[in-house]
């Protein structure tokens, strides 16, 4: 267990430092999501198996991480940042990592097949999504020690404009959500019913993933602005 004295100098003096590493491992964890499903469309169990093995161990690194911030965090690093906030933050970045171990968990407990034209769409879904999270990671990494940049002028505009594209992404993944359900339930007579709930559940898991990563953004813009 990392002591508050390790977590500092670990992080440095910016509250966003631990933010940042948290996210980057969350990032790690997502980028799994895409072989996941390639597996998936490959019926490659063996592939499925590895990355499942590989989404549960980052997410699991990202966990012990939001423990040991939550526990142990200096309130020394957080002056110039209201620690509600922080953590609001970082519970966020973390349902990123948790919902792509919950659609690992799915996909190699239980069995599903790629029916008809589902795997192109159900692919450019997931790609979306994943880039979400990644403008959602950069729009962290940007964040600097607020005691010596502040949050005005050019860089606070630029989180404007760059929370606004973020935006933009996730209703991307809501659009191209709505129309692969629409494709699975136009073609649920040839399904099982419960293979069509299922799947419904699982296109709703992939779009989870750019939903948080967009609050990610307007929480840290909200943050920001205070």
């Amino acid at each position: 267990m990392l002591s508050s004295n390790r977590v500092v100098a670990l992080f440095g003096r910016s509250p966003f430092k631990p933010l940042q590493q948290h996210m980057r491992i969350v990032i790690e964890c997502v980028d799994e999501v895409r072989p996941l499903f390639e597996a998936l469309i490959a019926r490659d169990t063996e592939q499925l198996e590895e990355c499942k093995n590989r989404i549960f161990l980052k997410e699991r690194e990202a966990d012990a991480m939001r423990n040991e911030l939550c526990d142990r965090l200096p309130r020394s690093m957080l002056r110039a940042v209201d620690r509600q906030d922080f953590l609001e933050v970082l519970a966020l970045q973390d349902a990123i990592a948790d919902t792509a171990q919950d659609i690992a968990g799915l996909l190699v407990e239980r069995p599903m097949e790629v029916y008809g034209g589902m795997g192109e769409p159900l692919m450019r879904l997931v790609c979306r999504c994943i880039e979400t999270c990644h403008h959602a990671h950069l729009i962290v990494q940007k964040l600097g020690d607020p005691q010596q940049t502040g949050f005005r002028g050019r860089e606070g505009s630029r989180m404007d404009e760059m929370v606004v594209e973020l935006s933009n992404m996730e209703s991307d993944t809501d659009v191209m959500g709505m129309a692969l359900a629409r494709a699975l339930f136009s073609e649920e007579d040839n399904f099982k019913p419960v293979s069509v709930m299922i799947w419904y559940q699982l296109i709703q898991w992939v779009g989870n993933l750019a939903d948080y990563a967009e609050k990610v953004g307007d929480r840290l813009r909200l943050l920001t602005s205070r």
